[in-house]
């Protein structure tokens, strides 16, 4: 990627694939060019970017780091801006979830989970802000509706999700008035890969008002939202999960 300045620019971490990978491309067909983080998955990260290249070339940039690294969230961000010259939005996706029941959790998974879901959006946001300033860019972090409602067995995950959120608000206020911070809460949107199995998949819809899963798509389609066409909003959590949230 050369430095171009007619396009606004989106750092979107975990981007090689799932709900990341949907960001991204939501973002880079409404205009967006696109630097994708990844920390295992660059065969993904490096697909998508060839597919993106496609529509429109030199418009994206794949960036692999591991963010639990806590010098990776400073390196990356002046990588970033050596190569791109400029940074308009910053999308903290990446996260890990697994399960911690109480009596065996460990502090190594403490602090993983931690690292991922809090520490790493946290250095990324302060290494980005000087740039997010001078653009009057945006964040948007994803969230969890389970920062809120927390699922059980995995304590660690929802302090480290609820960590987020409350980083969310702080953000907003201290990057203000130039940045706005804003995130998204997804409900059930994709089954997990590993960690909980969802077996109860049936039970967990009936509470959902919606009485369906969401996609991936209707988290981009919020992102996108935040970012573009919501500029009189910030420290604001928006949940994307049918209605569940209101139920008990």
């Amino acid at each position: 990627m050369k430095p171009r300045h007619e396009r606004p620019l989106a750092l979107v971490t975990g981007a090689g694939k799932r709900v990341g990978a949907v960001i991204a491309r939501r973002l880079h067909a409404a205009g967006y060019d696109l630097a994708l983080h990844c920390r295992r998955s660059v065969a993904e990260a490096e697909a998508l970017a060839a597919e993106l290249e496609r529509a429109r070339a030199g418009s994206t940039l794949v960036l692999q780091a591991d963010l639990a690294d806590p010098d990776a969230p400073a390196a990356l961000m002046d990588t970033l801006l050596a190569q791109a010259g400029r940074l308009d939005a910053l999308v903290n996706n990446a996260s890990a979830f697994y399960p911690t029941p109480l009596g065996q959790a460990t502090q190594a998974q403490w602090d993983d989970l931690f690292a991922a879901n809090a520490r790493a959006p946290f250095f990324l946001a302060q290494a980005a802000a000087p740039a997010l300033r001078a653009a009057r860019g945006g964040i948007v972090n994803l969230v969890d509706i389970y920062a809120a409602r927390p699922l059980a067995g995995h304590p660690v995950y929802c302090m480290a999700k609820a960590a987020l959120a409350a980083m969310t608000r702080a953000l907003a206020l201290d990057l203000a008035p130039e940045v706005r911070v804003n995130g998204v809460a997804p409900g059930a949107v994709l089954w997990p890969g590993d960690g909980k199995p969802y077996a109860d998949q049936a039970a967990l819809l009936a509470r959902t008002p919606l009485q369906r899963t969401g996609s991936p798509e209707d988290v981009a389609g919020a992102v996108l939202w935040l970012l573009r066409d919501a500029p009189f909003v910030t420290g604001q959590i928006l949940p994307v999960d049918g209605g569940r949230t209101l139920s008990v």
